[in-house]
C-alpha cells in the first residue's frame, strides 16, 4: 500500500473512532437528558397524556389542566392570569418551566418516586392517573389586594413588588411583582405563538418576566435604619440615648454633604434614637454608623439575611423561587480602606447597600416575631391526585435570630412611633398594633427616587400576624408614603383572611 492511501486509512479510522467514542459518549452520558430534554417530541406527547395536577391557594385552582382532544392531551391555563403569574411561573411546551411550575414539576406531572403507587395501579388498569395537586400558602384575598393596589397606586409608579408573611411561620402570604404577564399565550400548544409570546415579553423594556419580589435588588433608603438601629442597640446605646443629629453632616472624607429629607426633620442637634427612628433622620443615622464602624452595620446586616445566596422559596429548604442575595457592598473606598463618607452614605441605604422585598419583609417579621426569623415558604401542601393523601405538609423553620427578644421589643415599639406619629401613618390599621419604616431611595441623578416600607402588625393579645415590604420603583414624591399605604391594605386583607392558613 502507498503512503497515500496508508495516510487516508489512518484518517478513515480516527474519524470511525471518534464517531464510535462519540456514540457511546451519548449511550453512557447524555442518553438521559436527550430522553427527557423539553425538545423531544416523544417525550412532550407522553408528559401531556396525563393530566397535571393543580397549583392551588385558598381552596381556588390557579393552575389547572384542560383536555384538548389533541395530540398534546391536555393544556396548562392558568385562570388568574397576572396576578399569580410570578408566584405559579408557567409551564410551555418549548421553552423553559418557570417557577413553582419548574420547582414542583415531577409531582405535578405524576412522575415523582412519591406518586409510584399510582403508576403502578396504572399499569393494571390502564388508566393515566393525574398528577399531584400542590397546595400554596397565599391569602387569595391579600394577594388581590396586593395585585390591585401596586396596579393601581397613587404616585403613577410602573413598576414595583410586594410580599408579605406570617412572622411566626414564614409563610407567604401574598407576593405581586409588577408590571406582570398572562402565562397563558406562553403555555399554548402553538409553537410559534407562544415563542413569539415569551419574545415579546423579553424584549420589553419594563422586563416584566422579572420576579422584582425576589430577585430584584434596590437601595432600601431609609427602611436599611432598623438594621443600624439593631446594631446600635446591641453596642450600649439605648431607644433613649441622645444622638447628634442636626440639619447637615459632612463625613470628614467628603465634601457632599448629607441633609434631611425636610428642614423640619431633626433641626437639633441632639434627638433620641427613638426620635431618630421616628422622624428618620438621616444625620443622626449617618453620624451613628460611623460612630459604630462598618463592621458593626455589616454584621448585623448579614445577621439579619443580608449576603444569604442560597435562599429559596417554595418547599422548606427544598427548591423554589431563587432568591437574589441583599448587600450591603464594600463601605470602603477604591483601595479598600475605611470612608466615612462610604458608610455614612450606607447607614441611610444609599451608595452600595442593595435590598430584596423579600428580604425588608423579613427584617420586619424578625423584629415582629421576638427576634426570630423563620424560614420564608410557599409551598404548604403537597396532596394525591385524588387528595386523599398528603405526602408533604410544611413544618415551619427557624432561619436565624438577628437580634435578641429585648432588642426586638425596642425595636418595635420604635418601629410603632413611625406609624402613630411618623412618616408611616397611612400604614395603620383599625384595632391592630402596625409598626413600620418608609425609605426613600435615589436611584440615579435623573431618576425619580424609589419608594419603600417595611412593616407588621400584630394583634390585641401581641401576637404578630403578617408583615409586609412594598417597593415602588421610581415613584418620586410620596413614593414611601404610598408604599406605606399599600402595606398597610396588604396586612389587613392577609389577616381578614386568616393569613392564608
Amino acid at each position: 500500500m502507498n503512503a497515500p492511501l496508508r495516510r487516508v486509512g489512518v484518517v478513515v479510522m480516527i474519524l470511525f473512532g471518534l464517531l464510535f467514542a462519540n456514540l457511546n459518549w451519548i449511550q453512557a452520558y447524555k442518553a438521559d437528558e436527550y430522553r427527557n430534554s423539553d425538545y423531544n417530541g416523544r417525550v412532550q406527547v407522553a408528559e401531556y397524556k396525563r393530566k397535571r395536577g393543580n397549583i392551588e391557594a385558598g381552596g381556588t385552582a390557579f393552575a389547572v389542566s384542560k383536555e384538548t382532544g389533541g395530540r398534546l392531551r391536555f393544556l396548562r391555563t392558568y385562570p388568574g392570569k397576572d396576578k399569580y403569574a410570578h408566584v405559579l411561573g408557567y409551564k410551555p411546551v418549548n421553552i423553559g418551566d418557570t417557577g413553582i411550575e419548574r420547582s414542583e414539576n415531577d409531582f405535578l406531572a405524576g412522575t415523582s418516586d412519591q406518586l409510584i403507587a399510582n403508576r403502578v395501579k396504572d399499569m393494571f388498569t390502564g388508566e393515566e392517573t393525574g398528577g399531584g395537586n400542590v397546595l400554596l400558602t397565599l391569602s387569595k384575598r391579600a394577594q388581590d389586594v396586593a395585585y390591585n393596589q401596586l396596579r393601581g397606586n397613587e404616585v403613577g409608579a410602573k413598576r414595583g413588588a410586594a410580599i408579605a408573611v406570617d412572622p411566626r411561620t414564614g409563610a407567604v402570604q401574598s407576593l405581586v411583582s409588577m408590571p406582570s404577564f398572562d402565562p397563558n399565550p406562553l403555555a399554548s400548544h402553538d409553537r410559534s405563538a407562544a415563542s413569539a409570546a415569551y419574545n415579546e415579553l423579553k424584549d420589553d423594556p419594563q422586563r416584566p418576566l422579572a420576579n422584582r419580589a425576589l430577585a430584584e435588588t434596590l437601595p432600601p433608603g431609609s427602611t436599611f435604619k432598623v438594621v443600624v438601629a439593631a446594631a446600635a442597640l446591641e453596642n450600649g446605646i439605648t431607644k433613649e440615648t441622645m444622638i447628634p443629629a442636626g440639619s447637615l453632616y459632612t463625613p470628614p472624607t467628603s465634601g457632599s454633604p448629607i441633609k434631611n429629607a425636610a428642614p423640619s426633620i431633626c433641626p437639633e442637634s441632639q434627638v433620641t434614637l427613638k426620635e431618630a427612628v421616628q422622624e428618620s433622620c438621616n444625620t443622626g443615622f449617618a453620624k451613628l454608623g460611623v460612630r459604630l464602624g462598618a463592621d458593626k452595620i455589616k454584621e448585623k446586616a448579614r445577621q439579619f439575611g443580608f449576603e444569604q445566596e442560597d435562599l429559596t422559596v417554595g418547599q422548606l429548604g427544598k427548591g423554589g423561587h431563587q432568591v437574589a442575595a441583599s448587600r450591603t457592598g464594600t463601605i470602603s473606598d477604591s483601595n479598600g480602606n475605611p470612608d466615612p463618607a462610604a458608610l455614612a452614605q450606607s447607614s441611610i441605604g444609599q451608595r452600595d447597600v442593595r435590598m430584596t422585598p423579600l428580604e425588608g419583609a423579613l427584617i420586619a417579621a424578625a423584629v415582629a416575631n421576638d427576634g426570630k426569623q423563620m424560614r420564608p415558604y410557599l409551598v404548604k401542601q403537597l396532596l394525591a391526585p385524588d387528595r386523599t393523601t398528603s405526602y408533604y405538609s410544611a413544618q415551619p423553620r427557624e432561619l436565624r435570630q438577628p437580634v435578641s427578644s429585648p432588642v426586638a421589643a425596642d425595636l418595635r415599639e420604635m418601629m410603632q412611633s413611625v406609624v402613630t406619629g411618623g412618616t408611616g401613618r397611612k400604614a395603620a390599621i383599625d384595632g391592630y398594633t402596625v409598626g413600620g419604616k418608609t425609605g426613600t431611595a435615589q436611584s440615579g441623578p435623573n431618576d425619580p427616587d424609589h419608594g419603600w416600607f417595611i412593616g407588621f402588625a400584630l394583634d390585641r393579645n401581641g401576637t404578630p400576624v403578617s408583615a409586609v415590604c412594598v417597593m415602588l420603583e421610581n415613584a418620586g414624591k410620596g413614593g414611601s408614603t404610598e408604599a406605606a399605604r399599600i402595606g398597610g391594605q396588604i396586612m389587613k386583607a392577609a389577616i381578614a383572611d386568616g393569613g392564608g392558613r
